[in-house]
Protein backbone atom coordinates (compact mmCIF):
# COMPACT_ATOMS: atom_id res chain seq x y z
CA UNK A 1 0.00 0.00 0.00
CA UNK A 2 1.53 3.27 -1.12
CA UNK A 3 1.49 6.31 0.98
CA UNK A 4 -0.24 9.40 0.48
CA UNK A 5 1.47 12.55 0.04
CA UNK A 6 1.33 14.03 3.61
CA UNK A 7 1.53 10.81 5.51
CA UNK A 8 5.05 11.31 4.15
CA UNK A 9 5.85 14.54 5.90
CA UNK A 10 7.04 14.31 9.33
CA UNK A 11 8.13 17.17 11.65
CA UNK A 12 11.88 16.82 10.70
CA UNK A 13 10.85 17.70 7.12
CA UNK A 14 8.94 20.10 7.91
CA UNK A 15 11.63 21.90 9.79
CA UNK A 16 13.80 21.33 6.63
CA UNK A 17 11.72 22.76 4.63
CA UNK A 18 11.21 26.22 6.52
CA UNK A 19 15.06 26.18 6.97
CA UNK A 20 15.58 25.66 3.02
CA UNK A 21 13.19 28.57 2.49
CA UNK A 22 14.47 30.97 4.96
CA UNK A 23 18.67 29.96 4.30
CA UNK A 24 17.52 29.60 0.41
CA UNK A 25 20.56 27.30 0.57
CA UNK A 26 21.05 23.95 1.31
CA UNK A 27 24.13 24.42 2.49
CA UNK A 28 23.62 27.04 5.17
CA UNK A 29 20.26 24.67 6.17
CA UNK A 30 22.80 21.52 6.53
CA UNK A 31 25.08 23.76 8.99
CA UNK A 32 22.16 25.26 11.10
CA UNK A 33 20.30 21.82 11.57
CA UNK A 34 23.50 20.23 11.88
CA UNK A 35 23.26 17.66 9.38
CA UNK A 36 24.90 17.04 6.28
CA UNK A 37 24.67 18.30 2.68
CA UNK A 38 23.82 15.76 1.05
CA UNK A 39 21.26 14.77 3.55
CA UNK A 40 19.47 18.40 3.49
CA UNK A 41 19.79 17.78 -0.49
CA UNK A 42 18.36 14.13 -0.54
CA UNK A 43 15.35 15.56 1.71
CA UNK A 44 14.40 18.42 -0.69
CA UNK A 45 14.40 15.64 -3.27
CA UNK A 46 11.51 14.24 -0.96
CA UNK A 47 10.21 17.51 -0.42
CA UNK A 48 9.90 18.39 -3.96
CA UNK A 49 8.77 14.55 -4.73
CA UNK A 50 5.71 15.08 -1.83
CA UNK A 51 4.79 18.86 -3.04
CA UNK A 52 5.12 18.52 -6.73
CA UNK A 53 6.67 21.75 -7.05
CA UNK A 54 10.67 22.35 -6.84
CA UNK A 55 10.19 24.52 -3.92
CA UNK A 56 14.09 26.58 -4.87
CA UNK A 57 15.38 26.88 -8.30
CA UNK A 58 19.06 28.76 -9.19
CA UNK A 59 18.70 32.35 -9.38
CA UNK A 60 21.64 35.26 -10.47
CA UNK A 61 22.12 35.75 -6.58
CA UNK A 62 21.74 31.59 -5.39
CA UNK A 63 18.74 30.19 -4.83
CA UNK A 64 15.44 31.58 -4.82
CA UNK A 65 11.82 30.15 -3.92
CA UNK A 66 8.98 29.55 -6.37
CA UNK A 67 5.90 30.86 -6.08
CA UNK A 68 4.79 27.90 -4.19
CA UNK A 69 7.69 27.83 -2.39
CA UNK A 70 6.66 31.48 -0.63
CA UNK A 71 3.54 29.54 0.07
CA UNK A 72 4.96 26.59 1.81
CA UNK A 73 7.41 28.71 3.96
CA UNK A 74 4.35 30.20 5.61
CA UNK A 75 2.83 26.93 5.82
CA UNK A 76 5.86 25.64 7.20
CA UNK A 77 5.87 28.53 9.81
CA UNK A 78 2.49 27.84 10.92
CA UNK A 79 2.82 24.01 11.00
CA UNK A 80 5.68 24.29 12.96
CA UNK A 81 4.07 26.57 15.81
CA UNK A 82 1.42 23.97 15.83
CA UNK A 83 3.36 21.07 16.50
CA UNK A 84 5.17 23.23 19.47
CA UNK A 85 1.86 23.62 20.93
CA UNK A 86 0.61 20.24 20.81
CA UNK A 87 4.89 19.10 22.74
CA UNK A 88 4.30 21.46 25.20
CA UNK A 89 2.19 22.64 28.16
CA UNK A 90 -0.86 24.92 28.29
CA UNK A 91 0.23 28.24 28.66
CA UNK A 92 0.45 30.19 31.93
CA UNK A 93 -3.41 31.40 32.63
CA UNK A 94 -3.93 35.54 33.22
CA UNK A 95 -7.49 35.96 34.86
CA UNK A 96 -7.39 39.58 34.40
CA UNK A 97 -6.46 39.48 30.57
CA UNK A 98 -8.77 36.52 29.30
CA UNK A 99 -11.62 37.30 27.13
CA UNK A 100 -13.03 33.64 27.45
CA UNK A 101 -17.04 33.06 27.95
CA UNK A 102 -17.17 30.95 30.62
CA UNK A 103 -20.76 29.03 30.71
CA UNK A 104 -22.18 27.78 34.27
CA UNK A 105 -25.33 25.83 34.35
CA UNK A 106 -27.43 25.99 37.76
CA UNK A 107 -30.36 25.93 39.40
CA UNK A 108 -32.70 28.81 39.53
CA UNK A 109 -33.10 28.54 43.59
CA UNK A 110 -28.89 29.55 43.47
CA UNK A 111 -29.71 33.21 41.60
CA UNK A 112 -30.33 34.33 45.49
CA UNK A 113 -27.66 32.41 47.81
CA UNK A 114 -24.76 31.92 45.02
CA UNK A 115 -24.61 33.21 41.70
CA UNK A 116 -23.99 36.62 42.73
CA UNK A 117 -20.97 36.04 44.55
CA UNK A 118 -19.87 34.09 41.45
CA UNK A 119 -20.65 37.15 39.48
CA UNK A 120 -18.75 39.39 41.53
CA UNK A 121 -15.82 37.48 41.59
CA UNK A 122 -15.67 36.86 38.04
CA UNK A 123 -15.82 40.54 37.36
CA UNK A 124 -12.81 41.49 39.96
CA UNK A 125 -10.38 39.12 38.76
CA UNK A 126 -11.24 38.87 35.12
CA UNK A 127 -12.94 41.42 33.64
CA UNK A 128 -12.48 41.37 30.17
CA UNK A 129 -14.18 37.97 30.83
CA UNK A 130 -17.63 37.10 30.04
CA UNK A 131 -19.68 34.33 32.36
CA UNK A 132 -23.43 33.14 30.94
CA UNK A 133 -25.70 31.63 33.68
CA UNK A 134 -27.99 28.35 31.85
CA UNK A 135 -30.88 27.60 33.97
CA UNK A 136 -30.92 23.94 34.72
CA UNK A 137 -34.77 22.74 33.47
CA UNK A 138 -36.70 19.38 32.79
CA UNK A 139 -35.70 19.83 29.09
CA UNK A 140 -32.04 20.39 29.93
CA UNK A 141 -29.42 17.98 28.77
CA UNK A 142 -26.55 19.07 31.17
CA UNK A 143 -24.63 15.85 31.13
CA UNK A 144 -24.18 16.36 26.99
CA UNK A 145 -23.81 19.92 26.85
CA UNK A 146 -20.26 19.39 29.54
CA UNK A 147 -19.52 17.03 27.04
CA UNK A 148 -19.81 19.15 23.88
CA UNK A 149 -18.44 21.97 25.79
CA UNK A 150 -21.51 24.15 26.02
CA UNK A 151 -21.09 24.27 29.60
CA UNK A 152 -17.85 24.62 31.54
CA UNK A 153 -19.34 23.41 35.29
CA UNK A 154 -22.89 22.50 36.39
CA UNK A 155 -24.04 23.21 39.94
CA UNK A 156 -26.37 21.34 41.10
CA UNK A 157 -28.14 18.92 44.37
CA UNK A 158 -30.17 16.32 43.09
CA UNK A 159 -29.75 12.71 44.84
CA UNK A 160 -27.85 10.76 41.86
CA UNK A 161 -25.14 11.96 39.88
CA UNK A 162 -23.82 10.60 36.58
CA UNK A 163 -20.45 8.19 37.34
CA UNK A 164 -19.02 9.41 34.13
CA UNK A 165 -18.79 13.15 35.41
CA UNK A 166 -16.67 14.67 37.93
CA UNK A 167 -17.97 16.26 41.14
CA UNK A 168 -16.79 18.12 43.81
CA UNK A 169 -18.62 18.69 46.99
CA UNK A 170 -19.23 22.54 47.49
CA UNK A 171 -21.80 22.86 50.98
CA UNK A 172 -25.12 21.49 52.42
CA UNK A 173 -27.70 23.38 53.92
CA UNK A 174 -30.69 22.62 56.34
CA UNK A 175 -34.30 22.49 54.81
CA UNK A 176 -36.64 24.83 56.50
CA UNK A 177 -40.55 26.11 55.42
CA UNK A 178 -41.34 29.43 54.59
CA UNK A 179 -44.41 30.78 55.13
CA UNK A 180 -46.57 33.83 55.38
CA UNK A 181 -45.81 35.36 59.12
CA UNK A 182 -49.29 36.24 59.61
CA UNK A 183 -50.25 32.20 59.23
CA UNK A 184 -51.90 30.61 62.25
CA UNK A 185 -49.37 27.70 62.20
CA UNK A 186 -46.51 29.94 63.00
CA UNK A 187 -48.02 30.85 66.92
CA UNK A 188 -49.36 27.27 67.10
CA UNK A 189 -46.27 25.69 66.18
CA UNK A 190 -45.86 23.35 62.83
CA UNK A 191 -46.87 20.02 63.38
CA UNK A 192 -45.96 17.15 60.98
CA UNK A 193 -49.48 17.02 61.36
CA UNK A 194 -49.98 20.53 60.22
CA UNK A 195 -47.08 19.85 57.77
CA UNK A 196 -48.94 17.04 55.88
CA UNK A 197 -52.36 18.59 55.95
CA UNK A 198 -51.42 22.44 54.79
CA UNK A 199 -51.25 23.19 50.86
CA UNK A 200 -47.64 23.41 49.58
CA UNK A 201 -46.25 25.40 47.19
CA UNK A 202 -43.29 23.71 45.58
CA UNK A 203 -40.79 23.82 42.35
CA UNK A 204 -41.28 22.99 38.79
CA UNK A 205 -39.03 19.82 38.69
CA UNK A 206 -35.77 20.71 37.01
CA UNK A 207 -34.56 17.04 36.52
CA UNK A 208 -36.52 14.89 34.23
CA UNK A 209 -37.67 11.57 36.22
CA UNK A 210 -36.07 13.15 39.55
CA UNK A 211 -38.14 13.42 43.08
CA UNK A 212 -37.55 16.03 44.71
CA UNK A 213 -35.32 15.07 48.23
CA UNK A 214 -38.53 16.54 50.26
CA UNK A 215 -40.86 14.05 48.89
CA UNK A 216 -38.30 11.33 48.13
CA UNK A 217 -37.75 11.48 52.58
CA UNK A 218 -41.30 11.63 53.23
CA UNK A 219 -42.17 8.53 50.97
CA UNK A 220 -39.46 6.79 53.17
CA UNK A 221 -41.49 7.33 55.75
CA UNK A 222 -44.52 6.63 53.85
CA UNK A 223 -45.91 9.88 54.13
CA UNK A 224 -46.91 12.46 51.24
CA UNK A 225 -47.50 16.62 51.33
CA UNK A 226 -50.32 18.42 49.37
CA UNK A 227 -48.58 20.01 46.56
CA UNK A 228 -51.49 22.36 45.82
CA UNK A 229 -49.45 24.65 43.16
CA UNK A 230 -46.09 24.70 41.07
CA UNK A 231 -44.01 27.81 40.26
CA UNK A 232 -40.97 27.93 37.77
CA UNK A 233 -38.97 30.74 39.76
CA UNK A 234 -37.35 30.37 42.70
CA UNK A 235 -37.82 34.72 42.90
CA UNK A 236 -41.95 34.18 42.88
CA UNK A 237 -41.82 32.55 46.15
CA UNK A 238 -42.10 35.52 48.31
CA UNK A 239 -44.42 37.17 46.17
CA UNK A 240 -47.17 33.96 46.70
CA UNK A 241 -46.51 33.47 50.24
CA UNK A 242 -47.01 37.17 50.83
CA UNK A 243 -50.36 36.63 49.93
CA UNK A 244 -51.41 32.91 50.33
CA UNK A 245 -51.36 30.44 52.96
CA UNK A 246 -49.36 27.83 51.51
CA UNK A 247 -46.22 26.45 53.19
CA UNK A 248 -42.80 26.38 51.06
CA UNK A 249 -39.82 24.06 51.75
CA UNK A 250 -36.35 24.85 50.90
CA UNK A 251 -33.08 25.52 51.91
CA UNK A 252 -32.32 27.72 55.49
CA UNK A 253 -30.35 29.96 53.41
CA UNK A 254 -32.81 30.86 50.83
CA UNK A 255 -35.39 31.17 53.43
CA UNK A 256 -33.50 33.66 56.16
CA UNK A 257 -32.52 35.63 52.60
CA UNK A 258 -36.23 36.65 51.61
CA UNK A 259 -37.18 36.76 55.25
CA UNK A 260 -35.46 39.66 55.82
CA UNK A 261 -37.30 41.43 53.19
CA UNK A 262 -40.89 39.85 53.53
CA UNK A 263 -43.64 39.46 55.73
CA UNK A 264 -42.21 35.45 55.97
CA UNK A 265 -41.61 32.83 58.80
CA UNK A 266 -39.10 30.57 59.20
CA UNK A 267 -39.92 27.61 60.62
CA UNK A 268 -37.59 24.14 61.81
CA UNK A 269 -39.16 20.45 59.66
CA UNK A 270 -41.52 19.16 62.10
CA UNK A 271 -39.74 15.90 61.22
CA UNK A 272 -35.89 14.77 60.78
CA UNK A 273 -35.16 15.34 57.20
CA UNK A 274 -31.90 14.76 55.03
CA UNK A 275 -29.55 17.92 54.41
CA UNK A 276 -29.39 19.62 51.39
CA UNK A 277 -25.85 18.48 49.38
CA UNK A 278 -24.47 21.13 46.72
CA UNK A 279 -21.93 19.80 44.47
CA UNK A 280 -20.17 20.55 41.51
CA UNK A 281 -20.03 18.86 38.28
CA UNK A 282 -17.74 18.74 35.24
CA UNK A 283 -16.63 16.97 32.39
CA UNK A 284 -13.15 15.04 31.45
CA UNK A 285 -12.49 17.31 28.44
CA UNK A 286 -12.25 20.47 30.70
CA UNK A 287 -10.79 18.54 33.82
CA UNK A 288 -6.88 19.73 33.12
CA UNK A 289 -7.81 23.29 31.33
CA UNK A 290 -6.53 25.40 33.02
CA UNK A 291 -9.24 28.82 32.76
CA UNK A 292 -12.17 25.93 33.97
CA UNK A 293 -9.89 24.63 36.36
CA UNK A 294 -9.96 28.87 37.38
CA UNK A 295 -13.34 28.90 37.13
CA UNK A 296 -14.16 25.99 39.20
CA UNK A 297 -12.12 27.81 42.11
CA UNK A 298 -14.41 30.98 41.59
CA UNK A 299 -17.13 28.24 42.42
CA UNK A 300 -15.43 26.13 45.27
CA UNK A 301 -14.90 30.30 46.84
CA UNK A 302 -18.06 31.32 46.25
CA UNK A 303 -19.64 28.73 47.93
CA UNK A 304 -17.87 28.52 51.20
CA UNK A 305 -18.59 32.71 51.13
CA UNK A 306 -22.01 31.85 50.88
CA UNK A 307 -21.77 29.55 53.91
CA UNK A 308 -19.54 31.82 55.86
CA UNK A 309 -22.16 31.97 58.46
CA UNK A 310 -23.26 28.98 60.71
CA UNK A 311 -27.28 28.38 59.43
CA UNK A 312 -27.82 26.17 61.99
CA UNK A 313 -27.46 28.40 64.46
CA UNK A 314 -30.73 29.98 64.29
CA UNK A 315 -32.36 26.78 63.52
CA UNK A 316 -31.41 25.59 66.59
CA UNK A 317 -33.15 27.68 68.91
CA UNK A 318 -36.14 27.14 66.93
CA UNK A 319 -36.12 23.61 67.54
CA UNK A 320 -35.60 23.36 71.32
CA UNK A 321 -38.55 26.24 71.05
CA UNK A 322 -40.55 24.05 68.94
CA UNK A 323 -39.70 20.50 69.92
CA UNK A 324 -43.18 20.54 71.68
CA UNK A 325 -45.68 21.61 68.95
CA UNK A 326 -48.32 19.00 67.86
Amino acid sequence: MSLRPHDQLDTNLLRVLHTLLTERSVTRTALKLGKSQPAVSNMLRRLRDITGDPILVGGKSGMTPTERGEQLLLLAKQGLGVMENICHPEPDFFPEQTRRVFHLGAPDYLSVMLIPLIMEAVRLRAPNAGLVVHSLNAGFDYASALERGELDVVIGNWPEQPQHLHLAQLFEDQLVCMLNSEHPVVKKGLSLKYYLEMAHLAPTPYMMGHRSIIDSALAEQGLKRQIKMTIPYFGMVPYVLARTDMIFTTSHCFAMHFSRQWPIAVLPMPLPMPKMRFFMLWHERSHAAVEVQWLRRIVADASREAMGKNPYEVLGGMVNELSGAR
